[in-house]
């Protein structure tokens, strides 16, 4: 490569890292909290949750990386899944090029505040977690597949943070659409736990629920990585091997 290109390369994605610390430092600097403060390593109460909106948050619908859409309707052969396991940027990263994902989106889920911002969301009082939403087709990729790629991606045993991102929107969350994906990620979850503590990490901290109402996160947030590739991205595993899939 050319000594000129490199040079534009590595500003470009100087350039992207640095927008992606102003957006998350902009959004954490936000006086939204009113009355009794916010510990953002504890969930609120829901009388205590910000109070949000009737109106959905606008998004394209269109996926920035391979055009397909990202709201339904969509094909009826196709299961959803959600995970939560960090800040999701790198998150929906991990899935939107996996062989039988038809697309991605990212979101705000688990939480009493509806259509939060990232603002809100990052204030600690909505209660949501940072999700990734997918749709697959389980013909060519399993959901036990997908739980594999969930758990070695991120450090499910450090509760309401992963890595320097801090706050209960970055907790490790799966959030099953039926009995044979509860299942699934319980079995996944018991066997990781073991291979963690063979491995001298503590115990998992993964929540595992009833997939809560997906809120579409802002515009820009959608496929983030994909606009900017240098852009900012937290999310790294243990190193340990998951046997699932």
């Amino acid at each position: 490569m050319a000594p000129e290109r490199r040079l534009a390369m590595s500003r470009s994605q100087g350039i992207g890292r640095l927008v992606a610390l102003l957006i998350r430092a902009e959004a954490r600097e936000e006086p939204v909290m009113t009355g009794t403060g916010a510990n953002k390593l504890k969930l609120p109460r829901p009388e205590q949750a910000l109070p949000g909106r009737a109106e959905p948050m606008p998004v394209e619908n269109r996926h920035f990386v391979h055009g397909r859409p990202i709201k339904p309707p969509f094909p009826p052969a196709l299961m959803p899944a959600m995970f939560g396991m960090g800040c999701f940027w790198g998150a929906e990263r991990r899935f939107w090029d996996r062989a039988g994902v038809f697309t991605t989106a990212v979101g705000y889920a688990g939480g009493y505040t509806p259509n939060p911002t990232y603002r809100e969301v990052c204030s600690g009082m909505t209660g949501h977690n940072e999700v990734v939403f997918l749709v697959y087709d389980p013909g060519i990729v399993t959901y036990s597949e997908l739980l594999r790629i969930f758990w070695e991606s991120h450090d499910p045993t450090q509760g309401m943070r992963q890595g320097n991102d801090v706050g209960t929107q970055y907790r490790s969350g799966l959030y099953v659409h039926d009995d044979a994906q509860r299942l699934a990620a319980e079995a996944s979850r018991d066997l990781y736990r073991e291979a963690l503590r063979a491995a001298g990490f503590d115990t998992v901290t993964t929540e595992i629920l009833a997939a809560p109402e997906f809120y579409y996160a802002e515009e820009y947030h959608q496929q983030y990585l994909a606009k900017n590739p240098g852009g900012y991205c937290g999310l790294g595993g243990t190193g340990v091997h998951c046997a699932a899939g």
